[in-house]
């Protein structure tokens, strides 16, 4: 099953919001890139594979539509607003990177050459998510056992990339390849995009699916229901620590305590090389409401104080294996993740 979660037509950017799901499907196209970035941090789309295609096809989106004398001023803005929308995650500023390396070498060849390449480039920015989101599908599929009861948390699916998905990319890898699989997936608060994305997609790909509350995932792993956790992630560090939702951290935790593996599944582009340590990793700090709030509704004391950051720090000790488009990556990850990155 095809999930549209963002596509170029028209010299516009369309995006399927992901704030009214599963209740309505609707697409929004944007013309403005202000109003793009503005979706992005806002969580129209979502997603560290999908915020890289999204600010891709922003900074085409922003070249397209200049017109007059500043066409480089503009440019270098567009840039600089969508750096600024989601600290997190690696692949945005991934893919900004790849769009200012065409911007450079393109840009002797003339205005209307330059937003060309840059159309292109997002496209392929797109493309190549996709082919490598299926790759790594099947490396992960060949992990785990027919019959294997899955936990997964937040949503690391085709809504969280340009299309097929990460921690569910290997999930459907492992149906399409003729593996039953039956997954569990936990709400994920504030947000609740395991209760309102991955339960959808999974639901729509006639994957057998349970959903849990956050606070059931001991009491599952206690029962010894689980083959496996697999999960998305937004930044792997130099170690091997990943940042990934608020609670995977906890679920790792648990995992290890219950002997049961914790696979984090992500394209080599969310991993940085850079950052020494989950230490250097900046956790985004979201609006309040998300937590005292429910839809529209209070559902805390007006005036409480709130802590909510987006995602927590999982120890490289706690995660059996990363598995990306290149292969499955172990232990010790200071050492394999370096040779990995570096033949990619």
């Amino acid at each position: 099953m095809a999930i549209n979660t963002i596509k170029w037509k028209n010299n516009r950017v369309i995006l399927l919001d992901q704030r009214l799901l599963p209740d309505k499907e609707v697409y929004r196209s944007y013309r403005d890139y202000t109003k793009l970035a503005l979706a992005i941090r806002e969580m129209v789309i979502r997603g560290a594979p999908a915020i890289g295609v999204a600010a891709a096809m922003g900074v085409a989106l922003g070249a397209h539509w200049v017109k007059g004398k500043n066409f480089d001023r503009e440019v270098e803005r567009t840039f600089t607003v969508f750096a600024k929308t989601r600290p997190t995650a690696v692949n945005l500023y991934w893919a900004l990177e790849r769009m200012r390396r065409v911007y450079a070498e393109k840009r002797s060849q003339g205005v209307d050459s330059v937003k060309r390449h840059l159309k292109e480039e997002a496209q392929r920015i797109f493309e190549e998510d996709i082919a490598t989101n299926r790759l790594l599908g099947k490396f992960g599929a060949k992990l785990l056992k027919n019959g294997s009861h899955i936990l997964t948390t937040c949503n690391a699916g085709a809504l969280a990339t340009a299309g097929y998905g990460t921690a569910l990319g290997v999930i459907r890898a492992m149906k399409e390849s003729g593996k039953q699989v039956d997954v569990l997936v936990n709400e994920t608060r504030p947000y609740l995009q395991g209760a309102r994305l991955t339960a959808w997609e999974l639901k729509k790909d006639k994957i057998p699916v349970t959903l849990i509350t956050d606070n059931m995932v001991g009491y599952v792993m206690q029962r010894n229901s689980l083959d496996a956790v697999i999960v998305g992630c937004d930044r792997v560090a130099a170690n091997g620590d990943v940042a990934n939702k608020i609670g995977t951290y906890m679920i790792a935790v648990l995992a290890r305590k219950h002997k049961i593996p914790f696979y984090v599944a992500c394209p080599t582009s969310t991993i940085d090389p850079k950052c020494p340590t989950g230490d250097g990793i900046p956790i985004e700090e979201r609006d309040v409401r998300e937590v005292t709030h429910f839809f529209g509704y209070p559902i805390a004391p007006r005036g409480i104080r709130v802590l909510n950051p987006a995602f927590d720090i999982t120890h490289h000790e706690l995660i059996s294996a990363i598995i990306t488009e290149k292969g499955i990556i172990t232990p010790p990850y200071s050492q394999n993740l370096r040779a990995h990155v570096r033949h990619s």
